[in-house]
């Protein structure tokens, strides 16, 4: 019961803080005497004060409003027209569109002690401008120098192989990191990109040697392998032609007839042993 007690007694007070955090803070009287002092101005000079109150934000803009130097609303404003008083209210302006920068190229060792340089893009947006301007004093330069440290450390765990076949999942997961480690300034990280993986010139050569002798290495498999069913096929038709000694001789007639027709030559054309033994038998009768 004492433990049940307890947790019940933290989540109230959490809920407290909570509820007293979502409230606005406390200008106090002169803070307020301020305020008044700069409304009764405002309604004075009403035809001067109307340029200097009126403020206009685009569609993809959003105005965080200060008032002596605390933010007005948990909520931005705009887009369209806003109103500010003069002497008390400051305001600054975030573009919701989405913005890409370039990650300059940075060389580090890979998993398997190889020197690479690797670039990349990244793309982001804003989406809580009152994180983007209250958290953080540059959310663009620390986003990129952000990007930076992150490719380094992920391209680190990784072997040169895995970084030049798996570029899909090495982005997705710089992404990740980018995402969760800028939610808290307000900065939603929709896209990272590899651009270029650079080798070492030697290594370049390497490679390149190594690729040439596999595929010379292939090639001579692939002509052995082409020849030994060349001898195949040519023994299979000497069964062929041995069964018949006529079709030697056509085939030979064959052979001589392509030759002749690829260009003009004199063919000397021996007579076959077995005509001539055909003649003689003839004149001995």
């Amino acid at each position: 019961m004492t433990t049940v007690i307890r947790v019940q007694n933290q989540e109230t007070e959490s809920s407290r803080h909570i509820i007293q955090d979502d409230k606005p803070p406390s200008l106090g009287c002169f803070g307020w005497f301020i305020i008044f002092i700069a409304i009764i101005i405002t309604i004075g000079l009403f035809p001067v004060t109307m340029f200097m109150c009126i403020k206009i934000v685009k569609e993809y803009e959003r105005a965080v409003i200060f008032r002596l130097g605390r933010i007005v609303d948990k909520k931005p404003k705009g887009p369209g027209i806003f109103f500010v008083l003069p002497c008390t209210d400051t305001f600054r302006k975030v573009d919701l569109r989405t913005v890409t920068f370039d990650i300059p190229a940075q060389e580090f060792l890979t998993k398997d002690s190889v020197t690479v340089s690797v670039d990349g893009v990244v793309y982001f947006r804003v989406f809580d401008p009152i994180c983007s301007v209250a958290n953080v004093a540059n959310a663009d330069h620390a986003t990129q120098l952000l990007a930076q440290t992150t490719l380094r450390n992920v391209l680190g765990t990784k072997s040169l192989s895995e970084l030049l076949s798996d570029r899909e999942g090495i982005s997705n997961n710089m992404q990740i990191a980018l995402d969760e480690a800028t939610s808290v300034w307000g900065i939603k990280v929709e896209r990272v990109e590899i651009k270029d993986v650079k080798l070492p010139v030697q290594l370049q050569r390497a490679m390149a040697a190594e690729a040439e002798a596999t595929r010379e290495a292939r090639a001579k498999v692939i002509a052995a392998e082409g020849e030994m069913n060349a001898s195949r096929a040519l023994k299979e038709a000497s069964l062929v032609i041995s069964e018949s000694p006529s079709a030697l001789q056509l085939r030979y007639l064959q052979t001589l007839s392509a030759i002749a027709a690829e260009r003009n030559s004199t063919i000397i054309f021996p007579l076959p042993i077995d005509i001539i033994q055909h003649f003689t038998s003839k004149k001995n009768e």
